[in-house]
């Protein structure tokens, strides 16, 4: 963490923000730059991948890592020895499996140690996290999460657009998220159980996996069977099933053949289609979470249950249905508009889990924290040579690897998976979500977008009398 002492300097550090997932994490990324480089941070935002290609090349700052994995280890490694400072989330912080789990699955004690300060969804979260056996008593603040502010009633109108076209189109529809990557994952040798290359499985995570997969796969198949008996049941509206950013679609496809108002979609943000849809059927799903703040009803479908404890927390604000019959039921009272949400005393426990629910935004809250390191005031301390050229010799070897291996079908970084996860936006896309969310909220004028190569955009405060921000 800087010193913001006698010897500050007038530059301030360079937030580094990478997206991996995009439908998922790039509107909300786009929020938290706005909010920093109106307070005067230059911001690159862009493709995780990307990002670390060019890390070299980048101004020295402070990274938001999403994640804190032994994967992780090697890249944070590489940004220490560049002189860069890191900071972050746990992406997966709100719904994930039981501590042990969680603990050999997300949290590298390693890791963790190159971290300077931590951001939490909420009190659980930041429990969590604590409990890690080798956490090296790092900050955390508990600030919420850009993904939170889209969620608002104060923020969510930036979405309009897209829930009035999504309404048109599809008039009251039943919207299904599927969360089953561990079975049916587009990069086949990530799933069937089996953690990513560099993570073994051992001890607590190998056990629970074995057992994970066996509920997700009975799960995955009843999910299939499901689609067509709720289309043959409420024939009269349409059905729209998300898959999971990193799931394949074809199986979904094939459950959806032979019914025309069954759709098999990956567009965009969540949000409006949570927004736009009458209710949501899912299985320990993320999205539930969402819904709940939203007040849009979920449905959570449980034919199978397993001995396996995941997290508890996306059912319990949801509606229940242990088969079919139960299913079509409570479907059919909530597109009559005889049941709706979960009343909010059955929600209440959700604050426990989610901070910046109100108040200042989870953006303008981390914002806060990092001014309060100092890092608007200079950037991190220059590395010395030798650090810094390991730091640089390690980036251009694995920078080389990854080149080479983007070009192998089915592997985790290959070019068909990124493009899958980040396919190309445009700086005039960068630009108008801007432009949208200063109208909603009265912010964020005179910000100036500039694209400095395939997928890495930079954003900051124009210089007096630069037109190209407005």
């Amino acid at each position: 963490m800087i010193d913001s002492g006698p010897h500050v300097m007038a530059q301030p550090s360079t937030l580094i923000i990478p997206v991996e997932n995009q439908i998922r994490e790039l509107d909300a990324k786009i929020l938290l730059s706005c909010v920093a480089a109106e307070r005067g941070y230059p911001v690159v935002l862009g493709s995780r991948g990307y990002i670390h290609q060019q890390i070299t090349s980048l101004p020295r700052g402070v990274y938001l890592a999403k994640s804190m994995r032994s994967l992780s280890e090697r890249m944070f490694s590489i940004l220490r020895g560049l002189g860069h400072e890191i900071v972050g989330w746990d992406e997966e912080g709100v719904v994930r499996g039981p501590d042990p789990y969680y603990h050999e699955r997300r949290l590298s004690p390693k890791a963790l140690r190159m971290v300077s300060l931590l951001f939490a969804w909420g009190e659980d979260d930041a429990r969590a996290v604590r409990a890690c056996p080798g956490f090296p008593g790092i900050p955390i603040h508990i600030t919420g999460n850009p993904r939170v502010d889209l969620l608002r009633s104060d923020v969510r109108a930036y979405f309009d657009p897209e829930v009035a076209a999504l309404r048109e189109r599809f008039g009251p529809f039943i919207l299904v998220n599927t969360n089953f990557a561990l079975v049916n994952h587009f990069v086949p040798k990530l799933g069937n159980g089996r953690p990513a290359p560099g993570e073994p499985p051992t001890g607590v995570q190998a056990e629970v996996l074995t057992r994970l997969r066996v509920l997700r796969s009975g799960l995955f198949r009843a999910f299939q069977q499901m689609i067509p008996a709720i289309a043959e049941a409420l024939p009269d509206y349409a059905i729209v099933i998300r898959p999971h950013p990193v799931e394949r679609a074809e199986p979904w496809e094939a459950a959806a053949r032979d019914h025309k108002r069954v759709h098999v979609l990956q567009e965009g943000s969540v949000v409006p289609w949570l927004i736009a849809a009458r209710v949501l059927v899912h299985n320990c799903c993320t999205t539930s979470v969402e819904a709940s703040i939203l007040g849009t009803p979920s449905v959570a479908y449980e034919p199978v249950r397993g001995d396996f404890p995941e997290s508890t927390l996306p059912n319990s604000l949801s509606h229940r249905a242990a088969d079919l019959e139960q299913l079509i039921r409570t479907l059919r009272a909530i597109m009559d508009g005889r049941l709706g949400a979960l009343p909010e005393g059955e929600r209440r426990h959700l604050r426990y889990h989610i901070a910046s629910l109100e108040g200042p935004l989870a953006s303008d809250r981390m914002v806060d924290v990092l001014e309060q390191a100092g890092y608007l005031g200079q950037c991190p301390a220059k590395p010395g040579a030798l650090r810094y050229l390991r730091g640089w010799a390690g980036a251009t070897l694995r920078s080389h690897q990854k080149r080479i291996s983007s070009r192998r079908r089915n592997h985790r970084t290959s070019a068909e998976y990124h493009d899958h996860r980040f396919p190309d936006i445009s700086t005039e896309m960068i630009r108008e979500r801007i432009e949208r969310f200063g109208n909603l909220l009265g912010r964020f004028r005179g910000l100036c977008v500039r694209q400095s190569s395939r997928h890495i955009f930079h954003i900051d405060r124009s210089a007096p009398g630069d037109r190209s921000a407005d």
